[in-house]
């Protein structure tokens, strides 16, 4: 039954990317955007793809960092390989990555998937304040240009949340005297409850991940660790500029295009679709429409960003997961000091 459900949650969403592609790509001039690619220079697109790597690498040092206090010492080819299965997964099956990628190390590391699974939480929590400090810039640098496309682009969500507000207080309200009720019933019964083996592995595994999500509270080298989440985003920023200079019809853009270009394809790669597909297409073509791109010409950019960049993660990712499956388990895996 689970299979079932897991395979219906996979053909829905594929069912939305194409939908959403389709979206994109209506009232395209394919001659056009076909001339556009026909006239691409792959050096600069090979540029991007050689910083993507770097970034990939960077993050996976990164994420071996965040264990140190934890005591745990993974090798960053594992933690490497790891993430970069997961991309591989998330093409796939959106979301499923982040839970892949844990499991994954814990094959090659023996590091517990549930305090994996806190550190990738407080990841996902650092990458969203980069973005929004990003999305602060932009506003800084271009406010009058793309105050409006921000403003269109969430009024939308707001207005969807402010028809079922009614709905949602009752969720929220539901939540709060459910956890209520769950916390005095916990705190009333605590002694009987550790004697429970199910409560105790339930115990277990949230205490990991609380251990995870504050693992970088005790880091030693919080300096390097800031230093590789300032690299990273710049990776993300130059990808996003340098490929202005693959195509005739964007290669005059600004910097301050760059920046914008990099908040817009975030959100649509953060999209719960498979790799972005659609999404990350309509927002980049309509923001390079507010720098005079023509739509055909930005549907070019958009298409060569996305696809190359798909095509990476999937030739990275298959490589570390052919490596992964041939290397044999660590005689000695990562072990928690004490």
């Amino acid at each position: 039954m689970k299979k079932t459900v897991n395979v219906l949650k996979y053909l829905l969403l594929l069912a939305v990317s194409v939908f959403l592609m389709a979206y994109a790509l209506r009232s395209i001039n394919f001659t056009a955007v076909k001339a556009e690619l026909a006239q691409a220079n792959y050096v600069w697109i090979g540029a991007t793809l050689l910083l993507s790597v770097a970034g990939y690498v960077s993050r996976a040092i990164r994420w071996r960092m965040q264990y140190a206090p934890l005591g745990y010492t993974p090798q960053v080819r594992h933690t490497y390989h790891a993430l970069m299965v997961g991309y591989l997964a998330n093409v796939v099956l959106p979301r499923a990555g982040e839970v892949i990628r844990c499991t994954w190390l814990r094959r090659s590391s023996g590091v517990p998937v549930n305090v994996s699974l806190g550190t990738v939480i407080t990841e996902r929590v650092i990458d969203l304040v980069m973005l929004l400090l990003c999305m602060s810039l932009t506003l800084l640098f271009e406010f009058e240009r793309l105050q409006n496309f921000f403003l269109d682009l969430f009024s939308e969500r707001l207005t969807g949340i402010q028809q079922n507000l009614q709905t949602l207080y009752l969720l929220g309200a539901i939540a709060v005297i459910g956890t209520g009720l769950v916390v005095w019933y916990t705190y009333k019964n605590i002694a009987k409850l550790r004697e429970n083996v199910i409560f105790r592995k339930v115990s277990d595994f949230a205490r990991g991940i609380w251990q995870g999500i504050f693992s970088i509270a005790k880091m030693e080298q919080k300096g390097a660790f800031i230093f590789h989440t300032l690299f990273i985003w710049f990776t993300y920023y130059l990808t996003s500029y340098l490929a202005f200079f693959a195509l005739p019809g964007t290669e005059d853009l600004t910097w301050q295009a760059g920046l914008a270009i990099l908040v817009v394809g975030g959100l649509g790669m953060s999209a719960p679709v498979q790799g972005g597909i659609g999404v990350y297409h309509i927002l980049v073509r309509t923001a390079l429409l507010l720098y005079a791109v023509p739509l055909d010409k930005g549907m070019a950019y958009a298409l060569i960003t996305h696809t190359t960049g798909a095509l990476l993660v999937v030739l990275m990712g298959g490589i570390s997961l052919v490596a992964s499956l041939a290397q044999s388990k660590e005689e000695e895996p990562a072990k928690q000091v004490a």
